[in-house]
């Protein structure tokens, strides 16, 4: 069903050339996007490490009106999440699957005044997250295994993000339903019928010839199964 919020791009900071991250932020800034997702990765909990809250707050010092959507890929997320909102993280979303105390971590992210989010990964059921659902502002659907850029899209995450969104609409919730990997003009539509409203890019959005027209294709309103395109001055 539609969601209740309107559809955004997030671009992928990971996507940019990791010698100048700058540029990438100004790409983003250039094609009017809103928000911009930061990959933060440890080594251990996936396959491959990126950057900590240093270049979070450096990249925050280039631009102050960007929504940081901070992705924590850690095994131990609940001892970082500090530093990365004092870096100017605006959300901070933590995995379901290591072992620590997600519902206390939720919580002191909320009072560190940020927005909360809760990701599961492709093999983790949707059913892992539901006891968060009341607690957070967005459920993050990995579409590729977390670690590289450039994976395919995953089929069999499309019926978990049905049944986020079915769970939303069941239990009058509000967060935003976002999906990260594999996101590109073919994916995001099929994503958005299934209730997502949050697209995560990164290789489709930095390698696009024009930035600013994929996230124009991107945002744009769904065209309902039968519905006619609009001509111009119809």
């Amino acid at each position: 069903m539609p969601s209740p919020h309107p559809t955004l791009l997030a671009p992928s900071v990971l996507a940019g050339d990791h010698a100048c991250l700058a540029p990438a932020l100004e790409t983003a800034v250039s094609a009017s996007v809103q928000w911009l997702h930061l990959d933060i990765m440890d080594g251990h909990f996936v396959p491959n490490l990126s950057f900590g809250p240093q270049t979070v707050a450096a990249l925050r010092k280039r631009d102050d009106s960007l929504y940081f959507d901070t992705h924590l890929m850690l095994a131990n997320p609940d001892q970082h999440i500090e530093a990365f909102i004092k870096a100017g993280s605006n959300n901070v979303t933590v995995h379901v699957e290591p072992k620590y105390d997600v519902a206390g971590t939720l919580r002191h992210i909320r009072e560190l005044g940020a927005h909360r989010g809760i990701a599961l990964n492709p093999g983790t059921p949707a059913k892992a997250v539901r006891p968060y659902l009341h607690e957070v502002e967005l459920v993050l659907v990995m579409t590729v295994w977390p670690g590289f850029g450039g994976q395919s899209f995953i089929e069999d995450t499309l019926e978990k993000m049905r049944q986020l969104d079915r769970w939303r609409a069941e239990d009058s919730l509000a967060f935003r339903l976002e999906v990260d990997g594999g996101i590109d003009l073919a994916t995001a539509p099929r994503c958005r019928a299934c209730g997502v409203d949050t697209l995560v890019a990164g290789t489709a959005f930095f390698k696009a010839s024009d930035p600013a027209a994929f996230r124009r294709a991107i945002e744009a309103p769904l065209i309902e199964p039968g519905q006619a395109a609009s001509r111009p001055g119809s």
